[in-house]
């Protein structure tokens, strides 16, 4: 790999990912969530409670993405409350997102391995916990032959950014099969969508041969004919398995009140440990609450279980360990050329092991 193509590549992608810190699994539209109330009530235990430790916090909340159910949960559900916090859920764009946690005014977001160009060049958190596993899919037109990432040699790929996670997601994907994602090798092409809706018109329309979507985008389009799936983030050999999504917490939190950082994250594995054990309520509350768009209770019900969120067995007999998917992710990226660190430097200076019980 030529010094200038890596050079190149990274500043793209750089520049791509500092628009950065949008919700966990970003680009999605806002929901319906926004014409609700921010400051309602937080389910029963927090209607009824009126001292907080940690007082009123701002965690962004809003952007209709599915996958960040455990913030519903953990806010409709009180769990946010039981642990000490008058949560506010808010919209956030990147720059403001950014402020926050540099500031330690937003002590947490969720987001995925698409943060780490953007961590490598100073933005002040560290990774504290895995949220959940894949939330992407590839889609073709039905009459398409392109079946496995080998096909994609000299194709067009839809993405929603260029450094955003489908790009990512992608480019990791034809490496393994042995294509390059590099501009300057024109092996394949990246071009970007800033709507799922326009992605998928250009694929209908053979402007792009592969359209790499954010859920429920593809999985809607599937189930209503309109294309097929040739890649599913969350069953794929090269993905399965691990978190594509991760929690970061604010740096200036973490050193000054580490135990806040504990207690938010016990409130998200109580919502994680709920939703796995109750995918069917969680939907309905998801769905009724208007905190994702999604209306297909079914489709919902099946995205949320292929997630995986972790339940507290899981988590106490070891089987997902977050510095090991984050080391895997951060590798995949280094050979590619869009993360200049090595891996495991980079993973022992992101992760942040947080002592829950503290």
């Amino acid at each position: 790999m030529k010094k200038a193509a890596i050079k190149s590549i990274i500043g793209i992608i750089l520049a791509g990912s500092m628009i950065l810190l949008t919700a966990a699994c970003s680009a999605k539209p806002e929901s319906d969530s926004d014409s609700k109330n921010s400051t309602a009530s937080q389910g029963d235990v927090s209607a009824s409670q009126t001292d907080y430790q940690y007082g009123k916090i701002q965690i962004p909340g809003k952007d209709g993405a599915l996958c960040g159910a455990p913030i519903y949960i953990a806010y409709d559900k009180g769990f946010f409350a039981e642990e000490g916090f008058d949560v506010e859920l808010i919209s956030a764009d990147a720059e403001t997102r950014k402020i926050g946690l540099n500031n330690g005014t937003i002590p947490i977001v969720n987001g995925d391995f698409q943060f780490f160009p953007s961590v490598e060049e100073g933005i002040n958190v560290s990774v504290v916990d895995g949220l959940h596993n894949g939330c992407i899919k590839f889609l073709v037109r039905n009459d398409s032959d392109i079946k496995e990432a080998k096909d994609l040699k000299g194709k067009k790929i839809g993405v929603d950014e260029i450094g955003g996670t489908p790009h990512q997601v992608a480019s990791v994907w034809v490496e393994n099969a042995g294509i390059s994602a590099l501009p300057d090798k024109h092996e394949v092409e990246f071009v970007p969508y800033s709507d799922g809706n326009l992605e998928l018109e250009a694929l209908q329309k053979g402007d792009i041969d592969v359209a790499a979507l954010w859920d429920p985008f593809g999985s809607v389009a599937e189930k209503e004919g309109k294309a097929k799936i040739i890649f599913d983030l969350s069953t794929d050999e090269v993905f399965a398995g691990k978190y594509c999504c991760f929690l970061y917490a604010s740096n200036k939190v973490l050193e000054e009140n580490p135990d806040e950082v504990a207690a938010l994250l016990r409130a998200y594995r109580k919502a994680q440990d709920w939703i796995s054990k109750n995918p069917e309520e969680a939907v309905d509350i998801i769905i009724n609450g208007k905190y994702s768009a999604i209306e297909d209770r079914e489709l919902a019900i099946e995205l949320v279980k292929s997630y995986e969120y972790p339940s507290a067995e899981n988590r106490a007999n070891g089987k997902q360990k977050v510095d090991e998917d984050v080391k895997y992710f951060a590798q995949a990226l280094h050979d590619i050329g869009y993360l200049k660190s090595d891996a495991q430097e980079f993973t022992d200076k992101i992760y942040k092991e947080v002592d829950v019980n503290s």
